[in-house]
């Protein structure tokens, strides 16, 4: 992997880390439940989930196949609508918004990073995250996006298309796309679950730089307890429900 550069800089979006927890959760869950249905019946995904996680704060989320983990992280993106209980993100009730205000909590608020990269096989590494930037409105979009991918080591491969990028650089193409806008909150589930040991490791390494310059907030879905141990909190899901925390 490419030298990677993370000099220090100002964020907008991200928290002061030496005021973490001074303020109100940033994200404050109460009895939420997620019930689904099937060719079987209803399923209970997600049964009375409370949870608070500070601004600033890294929390890792662990346990199972099943337990309901990515279903978790999927209503705190809005993609997902509770059955039940309260889900507020910076102080947002999601209950009371519409999907276009959804949207922009999303875009606005919320970066996220999957197991499988997602990137638009025909836009360059720089279209990709320029994206979101332009959808915000941001006039330097295209500068900001340069910028970011410059940070991940990608700086040399602005106009590579996704195919002539090997996984890893794909990755740090997400990574590049979730931290640009300056999110409050970065939502991660499985990001190395598709490299290799190393390529994974030098991924999470640059996550956790990222996140630690701006004091973003992370939410890490792992079944790594090695990934899980280098979050400040560590909390466990077990049948849709916290069994630790």
């Amino acid at each position: 992997m490419d030298a990677i550069s993370l000099s220090p800089a100002p964020s907008a979006g991200g928290a002061n880390p030496s005021a973490r927890g001074a303020d109100r959760p940033l994200v404050a869950v109460r009895d939420l439940t997620l019930t689904l249905p099937s060719s079987a019946g209803p399923v209970n995904i997600l049964r009375g989930i409370s949870l608070d996680i500070r601004a600033g704060e890294a929390v890792g989320i662990v346990g199972p196949s099943g337990s309901g983990k990515t279903s978790f992280l999927m209503v705190l993106a809005g993609l997902e609508r509770a059955s039940g209980g309260t889900v507020q993100v910076a102080g947002h009730q999601l209950a009371g918004m519409d999907e276009d205000a959804l949207a922009r909590l999303r875009r606005d608020t919320i970066g996220i990073v999957f197991q499988q990269f997602h990137l638009i096989p025909t836009m360059t590494a720089l279209e990709n995250v320029s994206v979101p930037l332009e959808l915000a409105g941001a006039r330097d979009a295209g500068e900001r996006a340069a910028d970011t991918l410059a940070s991940v080591g990608l700086g040399h491969r602005l106009t590579h298309l996704p195919s002539q990028l090997s996984g890893g650089e794909q990755q740090r193409v997400a990574l590049a796309r979730a931290f640009a806008p300056e999110p409050k909150l970065l939502l991660a589930d499985e990001p190395t679950g598709n490299l290799d040991g190393a390529t994974g490791g030098a991924v999470m390494d640059l996550l956790f730089a990222l996140r630690e310059r701006g004091g973003t907030t992370l939410l890490l879905i792992t079944h790594d307890q090695t990934l899980a141990a280098r979050c400040e909190r560590t909390v466990r899901f077990a049948d849709g429900r916290v069994v630790a925390a």
